[in-house]
């Protein structure tokens, strides 16, 4: 039974986090936008970047996407700039 539940849910629309953290702002800002502005161009439902506060000159936004994780997948494969790490994270609905 847990199998079928399962199948059901991966062509489903996922909430996907992702989570940039840098020390460099202008290059977070610049990937911030990379990532919003290709997922506007295909129409995801987007929300963010949400400004965290920042701890020991390491600045970090949340952007959160409610979409099938085929198409995220898609979005996240832009070219990020090596001072910013990004993570992403996958929670069913």
């Amino acid at each position: 039974r847990h199998r079928e539940d399962t199948r059901g849910t991966r062509g489903g629309i996922h909430q996907i986090r992702i989570t940039l953290t840098s020390c460099n702002v202008k290059s977070l800002e610049k990937v911030c936008a990379d990532l919003i502005r290709a997922a506007k161009e295909k129409n995801l439902k987007v929300k963010g970047p949400m400004q965290m506060p920042t701890k020991m000159r390491i600045h970090k936004r949340l952007i959160d996407l409610h979409n099938p994780s085929e198409i995220v997948k898609q979005i996240t494969s832009i070219s990020i700039e090596p001072a910013v790490e990004a993570e992403v994270t996958i929670a069913d609905p």
